[in-house]
């Protein structure tokens, strides 16, 4: 087990306790005239083009949701509707009792941090004021870049802004858009988070045949982080130790 430079973590469902659509998803529908259930339907099949950006803007991309949905809403409706929307997705949201413990302790051990998630335009309007965002050294949303994991482009730029090589990186995710085994690609040490709570989340493409490391809980993936720093230590003392 090589000494990691920096830990990057999913968002949903790893930093979070597992997703459903609450109800304000369904009021939303309903304010702009369409089906709930015609709604949910086009957001589970347009998830990844949605996370790319694809349909433009958040008020182009609700717009086409509602449209899609059999809706015709007025410009000044959707737009009333963005701010309901980016609160919907927060209240989807709740961050593990020891997300912020986490990370906190892997940065006083000297490691960076990072956030990639496939995501829409609401989690960037909200992350910035939960508690898990100062203690971020890096950011990487879908929507933003333009690409989905588990493209290495998206685990490169968390590594670009990081300054480190994938080699140097652990990952840490529940396992959606196939994200472990898209980060072993890129030479990351990808670790799932197998927490009980899970059961239920709402997740796309899940990397079903992941075997690789496991743990229950963050609080659990600190005790990784230190086997690897013990380990790194040793190996550093071995190559200085005259021959």
């Amino acid at each position: 087990m090589p000494a990691y430079r920096a830990v990057v973590f999913d968002f949903f469902g790893t930093l979070t306790r597992s997703v459903q659509r609450g109800p304000q998803h369904a009021e939303i529908a309903r304010s702009l005239g369409v089906d709930p259930e015609a709604v949910r339907g086009v957001l589970d099949r347009t998830f990844r083009a949605r996370a790319r950006g694809r349909y433009g803007s958040a008020e182009a991309t609700l717009r086409w949701v509602i449209e899609q949905a059999g809706g015709r809403p007025r410009s000044d409706q959707v737009r009333a509707c963005l701010p309901a929307r980016v609160d919907a997705l927060k209240a989807d949201t709740r961050l593990r009792a020891d997300a912020v413990t986490t990370l906190a302790a892997i940065r006083r051990r000297g490691l960076a941090t990072a956030l990639i998630s496939d995501c829409t335009h609401e989690l960037p309007a909200f992350l910035p004021g939960l508690p898990v965002a100062p203690l971020l050294d890096a950011t990487i949303y879908s929507v933003r870049l333009g690409v989905c994991k588990p493209d290495p482009r998206i685990y490169l730029a968390a590594c670009d802004q990081l300054g480190v090589r994938p080699q140097e990186c652990l990952y840490v995710g529940d396992g959606g858009s196939h994200e472990l085994t898209g980060a072993a690609a890129v030479g990351m040490t990808p670790v799932r988070l197998a927490a009980p709570d899970l059961t239920n989340h709402l997740v796309f493409d899940a990397d079903t045949n992941f075997a690789g490391r496991t743990v229950r809980s963050l609080t659990e993936l600190v005790g990784l982080v230190d086997r690897s720093l013990i380990v790194g230590t040793r190996q550093s003392a071995a190559t200085l130790r005259p021959a």
